[in-house]
């Protein structure tokens, strides 16, 4: 394209500008046409004298995600080919290693905001809080999100190395994952039935039901309401609603889940400086019992985790339990570019608690700043890095556990329960052969007491006695 052209583009874009400024009563700028100028100057230079040649659209796909790097880590990008993987994303279902990865900026490394449940990362021992340092030999120092998931998504089958820190630990380790499709349940127990289904009873005794979150995603608003029905047949008495590691997902799913527990009032709100403020609130229709609730939160509990939490804790429907959330409260817009083959995810927004609270973490908040979810008064029940470890493998192995070694597990875990061979006498023959192979098994949890969990225990069974 010759350089006349390339500037007639700018021109163009130049006017279109300055037609904007008018209608917005602001004045236009005379240097509004030589930072255009400079642009055009800038990419001729480039292209001509770079090492390597480099196409226009290269440059310009570069200098979109340079203008939007420093705005804010959510804000970006998405070419043709980021897009598909974003929109699988958000169905659930992609080619990859199953993580979602954030930036730490302290760090200026990826950083695991949570491998998702069931995929090749979490078997692995990726990790919710894991630095990655490497990724097939190249440094992730300064890598973008959207360049880290372009690397780390390919072929089903092929495997990438990972150089990571875990959260605590002051040694780095390389850890192989292979590739696969990425198609996981996002509403889980703790752990499974004999026949491999989610027992979502967690205290047969009292009654207390336990659903946790890794996601939010299409269907997650449907598998909440399934496991909530199953728990409704079984005369649930309370609930323990753990969304501990989940890093949100969509706006849609957070308010669907919060509007089967409450029957009225503000669920979130949004607020932007160019767009128009926008309100979602509870209806009565298909309100699940008001049974007494308990919501887990951690550090890495962000965004349409924060939103579920906030509603629930500021109505009172919920009391929280854990350490204050991560404060991702932004709402991203994605406006079409290339009719539609590229987009803008561009921060439009923040959510607001149904209290006029902020949750957003914005970059010069400090910790007495109101942002986040924060555990009711005197349910605050911080873990050590250590903690936060082993919590992670602990739960990671439970997950990875069979239904047969589950039931083991549960068995040796509440020796003085009886519930079980009384409904079923005739299994009590076989109780001991199956009991030696799952005590070898290969993914039998290590112990841990994971304290944030026994406090909400504690909550609900004071609420139900």
């Amino acid at each position: 394209m010759p350089r006349r052209n390339l500037f007639a583009i700018a021109a163009v874009g130049a006017l279109s500008l300055l037609c904007w400024q008018a209608s917005q009563g602001a004045k236009p700028k005379d240097e509004t046409m030589e930072l255009y100028g400079l642009f055009v100057d800038a990419v001729e230079q480039v292209q001509a004298n770079y090492v390597r040649p480099v196409t226009r659209k290269e440059l310009l796909e570069s200098a979109i995600k340079g203008m939007l790097q420093d705005l804010d880590p959510h804000s970006n990008y998405l070419n043709t080919a980021h897009y598909k993987s974003f929109k699988r994303s958000i169905e659930g279902r992609f080619g990859g290693i199953g993580i979602t990865v954030g930036y730490d900026s302290e760090a200026n490394r990826l950083k695991v905001l949570a491998p998702m449940v069931g995929t090749p990362a979490y078997a692995a021992g990726i990790m919710a809080g894991d630095l990655i340092l490497e990724i097939d030999g190249k440094s992730t120092e300064g890598m973008t999100t959207d360049k880290a998931v372009d690397v780390l998504q390919g072929q089903p089958g092929q495997s990438v190395k990972l150089h990571v820190l875990h959260e605590g630990n002051d040694k780095a380790e390389t850890i192989t994952v292979n590739r696969a499709i990425i198609d996981v349940p996002t509403v889980l127990g703790d752990l499974r039935k004999a026949n491999d289904q989610t027992d979502f009873m967690l205290d047969k005794a009292k009654k207390i039901g336990y659903i946790r979150i890794t996601e939010f995603h299409q269907n997650t608003p449907s598998d909440v309401k399934a496991a909530l029905d199953d728990l409704k047949a079984q005369g649930v008495k309370g609930l323990i609603l753990d969304l501990r590691g989940d890093p949100g997902g969509l706006l849609t799913a957070a308010v669907e889940i919060s509007d089967l527990f409450l029957e009225k009032g503000v669920i979130v709100s949004t607020r932007g400086r160019n767009t128009i403020d926008r309100t979602y609130e509870a209806q009565k229709e298909g309100t699940f019992p008001d049974v007494p609730m308990v919501v887990l939160v951690n550090e890495n509990s962000a965004s349409a985790s924060e939103i579920v939490a906030a509603a629930l804790q500021d109505h009172k429907r919920a009391q929280v339990v854990g350490q204050r959330s991560f404060g991702k409260g932004s709402v991203q817009n994605l406006i079409d570019l290339e009719d539609g083959n590229s987009v803008l995810k561009l921060t439009v927004a923040t959510y607001w608690r149904p209290s006029g609270k902020n949750i957003h973490r914005f970059k010069d908040a400090k910790e007495t700043d109101d942002w986040g979810v924060s555990p009711d008064k005197g349910l605050e029940v911080k873990l050590t890095p250590s903690e936060h470890y082993a919590w992670a493998i602990s739960r990671r192995d439970r997950d990875l556990l069979s239904g047969k070694a589950a039931a083991a597990l549960q068995a040796k875990e509440n020796p003085d329960k009886k519930d079980e061979k009384k409904e079923e006498p005739k299994a009590k023959p076989e109780a001991k052969p199956e009991a030696k192979p799952a005590a070898k098994a290969k993914n039998e949890p290590r112990p841990f007491k994971d304290r944030q969990l026994d406090k909400a225990l504690e909550v609900l069974r004071a609420k139900i006695s």
